[in-house]
């Protein structure tokens, strides 16, 4: 039986996508649940019509994305920690207090989005990415100095 999707549907194919699967799948699963429609010329305009409004709000939230990694390769990040005199902190700095200091300067990234290999274990700057998107990514300097004493 073959079907429009009319959404993305895993290990089946994606929106707009004519496919042929059996009978039982078609009448149980997926008309059911609206995840596809039989094939007719006003449910393929429709399903393109979908189709060109979802690729033109993915297009403007990359471009939103585009804007806020210029805005993030601007930026730099301080991070105070106790270290000895060697500069070995005795903590470490990770994913979400870089994350969070972004925060702080009012800069939406969710800890997810900060991209390290491992933790911060010492003095220094470093470069850390920071992935927003497939497409887009920025990379921000992270200061890790020393705590001062009180």
């Amino acid at each position: 039986m073959e079907l429009l999707l009319k959404q993305n549907v895993e290990h089946l194919g994606r929106t707009g996508d004519v496919v042929d699967v059996r009978p039982g799948y078609a009448r149980n699963y997926l008309l059911p649940r609206g995840m596809a429609v039989m094939v007719t010329k006003s449910n393929m305009a429709e399903v393109e019509r979908a189709r060109a409004m979802a690729l033109a709000e993915e297009q403007a939230r990359v471009a939103g994305l585009k804007d806020l990694a210029t805005k993030l390769a601007e930026a730099s990040v301080t991070i105070e920690g106790k270290a000895n005199e060697d500069g070995h902190l005795f903590g470490s700095v990770g994913a979400v207090q870089i994350a969070a200091a972004l925060r702080d300067k009012d800069i939406p990234v969710d800890d997810k989005q900060v991209r390290l290999e491992n933790p911060l274990k010492e003095i220094g700057v470093y470069d850390v990415a920071v992935h927003l998107h497939a497409d887009v990514e920025a990379t921000i300097k992270v200061w890790v100095v020393q705590q001062k004493p009180e």
